[in-house]
């Protein structure tokens, strides 16, 4: 199925657009468990420091799916556009996150 292409933003409007109707807040979010293999590896980097990879990998994978998510959302709203776009993250339980996509569907002029 193709779509048509989304404008998502962090910004309150589009650059050298007019918002012409605010449609709703949008919404995608993830949860995302840990690995027992990353865990394992996380814990030995932690005694020498340093980025763990697997876990950077596994958030931008989280990230994306959440973004994908809220413009889906977006586009059953036939939006133009979702402004002022925000991340948040929280913990479900002991092993489990949530990573949330939000903002505004706006249709533009």
């Amino acid at each position: 199925m193709q779509h048509k292409r989304m404008i998502y933003t962090n910004t309150p409007d589009v650059p050298g657009r007019e918002i012409e109707e605010i449609l709703g807040i949008v919404t995608g979010n993830v949860v995302q468990t840990k690995h027992v293999g990353k865990d394992i590896m996380a814990g030995l980097k932690s005694i020498v420091g340093g980025e763990i990879s697997g876990y950077t990998e596994m958030l931008t994978e989280a990230r994306y799916k959440a973004v994908s998510r809220m413009v889906e959302n977006a586009l059953e709203l036939d939006a133009d556009a979702v402004v002022n776009m925000r991340f948040t993250t929280s913990s479900i339980m002991s092993n489990a996150s949530e990573i949330l996509a939000y903002g505004t569907a706006v249709k533009l002029k």
